[in-house]
């Protein structure tokens, strides 16, 4: 993304340099039609055409949103040889009355090409080379070195000038790179847990962009530590990470990795389960519990339950996209998970077949 708005930017760009090159040609042109040396014909034929094609490229570039930096050395070469001819045509009419005129225009040329061509040295040369070839056979081959040299100094200072550019240009798109490359890693960090590894509710809300793009069978699972706050409370907090690290770890083991498993809460997580039929998801839960009992983490104020850490869950099918309504379900069941005894799992599809029977009875 940030390398294709580099591109943009070097787009627009291109295309003011595209307007400059044509604005400065026919205002060049219109100058030299209202200001004709002195016994020349003041609508010469190139001048005209020049004018023409410069004035028509500035207004359709002006209201065009193209590229067209692939045209810009295309419309250098030929306005460049339309200055060619209009340089031979003018020096034909005032050659014995104007020994200046020559250099003069070749100049005017370079510093056209100069102004609006910098950043294309390509474009540069296809515009300022015919003018230069035309001034030098006019001249009879006289001042071949004076024209060679005030030619040179801006072909050499341009072609640095370009490689600068280059390098910069090729130090800017690894630099963009590089912080593209930096933002992408610090956003996989944004939507980690810090403590355990695992999903945070915005790394939750990423994956939910892609998961229904999968097949059908979506369960979502609540699961939360049983006492973890008299575990915190007795054994300190230093304890409780540890205790958080390894369960998380133990559930992330239990599941498959196309599973989505979130610390959503403090003690409180969330799996996410794609492509699964109703009972691989109960033994899933049944194993996530399993494998947290299996830690043997020691907690004498569960004693209640077992006096090893457990996890209480509510588990819910995913229908039709609505995630929120499973997760409704999915935190009601946990709840009841917790007012049951604990170190249990409560199935949503269970309770509502429970308490449909009940309403039916009642009716």
């Amino acid at each position: 993304m940030i390398s294709h708005s580099y591109d943009e930017l070097l787009k627009s760009k291109h295309r003011l340099a595209m307007l400059l090159f044509f604005f400065l040609n026919s205002a060049t042109a219109l100058f030299s039609m209202v200001y004709p040396p002195e016994g020349a014909s003041s609508m010469p034929f190139p001048l005209v055409l020049i004018f023409g094609l410069c004035g028509a490229g500035l207004i359709f570039s002006f209201f065009s949103k193209k590229n067209y930096s692939a045209h810009l050395n295309m419309c250098s070469v030929i306005v460049g040889l339309l200055w060619g001819w209009q340089i031979a045509f003018r020096f034909a009419e005032i050659s014995q009355t104007d020994k200046n005129y020559l250099l003069v225009s070749l100049l005017s040329i370079f510093f056209i090409s100069a102004i609006a061509l910098s950043d294309n040295f390509l474009a540069f040369c296809l515009h300022a080379v015919p003018s230069t070839i035309c001034v030098i056979f006019l001249d009879d081959f006289q001042h071949i070195g004076r024209i060679l040299f005030t030619v040179s100094l801006p072909l050499i200072g341009l072609w640095l000038h370009h490689l600068m550019l280059k390098r910069s240009d090729e130090f800017t798109r690894r630099m963009l790179s590089n912080l593209y490359s930096e933002r992408e890693k610090f956003s996989d960090l944004s939507m980690l847990d810090p403590l355990t590894g695992l999903y945070n509710r915005r790394g939750l809300q990423n994956k939910l962009e892609t998961l229904f793009n999968q097949a059908s069978g979506h369960y979502v699972m609540l699961l939360d530590i049983d006492h973890f706050k008299a575990y915190n409370d007795n054994y300190g907090h230093t304890m409780g990470d540890q205790a958080l690290v390894r369960v998380s770890a133990a559930i992330r083991d239990a599941v498959r990795s196309r599973d989505v498993v979130v610390r959503y809460g403090g003690e409180e997580f969330l799996v996410l389960m794609s492509n699964v039929k109703q009972e691989h998801a109960v033994r899933m839960a049944e194993r996530i519990q399993n494998k947290v009992l299996g830690l043997n983490i020691p907690h004498l104020f569960n004693a209640q339950v077992s006096t090893h850490v457990t996890v209480s869950a509510g588990l819910a099918a995913l229908e039709e996209g609505d995630f929120i309504q499973a997760l409704g379900k999915a935190d009601t069941s946990l709840y009841n998970a917790k007012n049951s005894g604990r170190n249990k799992i409560f199935y949503a599809w269970e309770e509502e077949t429970v308490e449909a029977s009940i309403q039916e009875r009642m009716a």
